[in-house]
């Protein structure tokens, strides 16, 4: 099971629109996906069109056993192989500035419950599964912008990290921030994982600002900078509006931006490897 957080201490850039364009790709190409809808703002839940559920992610935060995790899972009205672990306005009350370990540690305990372990006796013990009989390949984060205890626990369970931006002065300084949470994160007790690269939003094409923006983020990240970008498409808001991934979504711009999430898909899954490497990528020089 490969977990992926999409994060940006930037609101408005739009990692909701990145978790969920992850997600349509995975499901178009057949990938049994799971999304952790951690924002307060449950934005994903709704584009997701979920139906009601006993518990929600602040209940699982709660109480991370099999049985609490199931009741707040629901299928995604998106259709089959989708599943959402759905957010809500409570969750906001797991966002402390300064969490425990124990409490960072909830969502990753949660997320290793899961599994065929359902078939194997009492639900609410732990076993070792074999990853061959999870239910899900991959498992999309999206995080609040906000770098407290959602944002910290979702790194903590993650394997691999995409930062979001758009090109924008103060979103380029949040993408900063956000390679150096993961950076600690790494450090303090998740080394398997490892920023999967900064993906950036909303472009305009021959806009002079996007264009220093962009070139301002090559310098100072590098390789790390994903070569797909995500045009600045109207059929974004529109798929989201109607509750449908934006691979269902037939027009010029949505198979542009449908595209994108595909190659992305397709970096995700390649990164997982049974032996994860653990050496620590250079850091970027600070923002000036």
């Amino acid at each position: 099971m490969q977990v992926v957080a999409t994060l940006s201490l930037k609101g408005g850039v739009g990692k909701t629109t990145v978790a969920l364009g992850l997600a349509g790709a995975a499901q178009q190409h057949g990938v049994r996906t799971l999304v952790v809808d951690l924002d307060p703002q449950a934005n994903a839940t709704i584009a997701l069109d979920v139906g009601a559920t006993a518990a929600t992610v602040a209940e699982v935060l709660d109480d991370p056993r099999r049985s609490v995790i199931h009741r707040a899972i629901a299928p995604s009205g998106w259709g089959e192989g989708l599943d959402v672990l759905v957010g809500a306005e409570q969750t906001e009350r797991h966002n402390h500035p300064d969490p425990s370990g124990k409490q960072l540690s909830r969502l990753s305990r949660a997320l290793e419950r899961l599994g065929a372990a359902d078939e194997l006796g009492d639900p609410d013990e732990d076993h070792h599964e074999d990853p061959d009989d999870e239910p899900y390949r991959l498992v999309v984060i999206d995080c609040p912008p906000s770098l407290g205890q959602l944002t910290r626990s979702a790194l903590a369970a993650a394997h691999r990290a995409v930062l979001v931006t758009d090109p924008t002065m103060f979103a380029v300084s949040g993408v900063q921030r956000a390679f150096d949470a993961v950076q600690s994160e790494r450090q303090r007790a998740n080394p398997d994982l490892q920023p999967l690269g900064v993906l950036i939003n909303r472009v305009r094409p021959r806009n002079t600002e996007h264009e220093f923006r962009i070139a301002e983020l090559r310098e100072l990240f590098g390789p790390l900078v994903l070569s797909g970008v995500i045009p600045d498409r109207s059929a974004v808001q529109q798929a989201q509006g109607a509750c449908l991934p934006i691979q269902r979504w037939d027009t010029p711009g949505a198979r542009e931006v449908s595209a994108v999430f595909t190659t992305l898909l397709g970096r995700v899954l390649r990164s997982d490897r049974p032996h994860r490497l653990r050496s620590m990528p250079s850091a970027p020089p600070a923002t000036r």
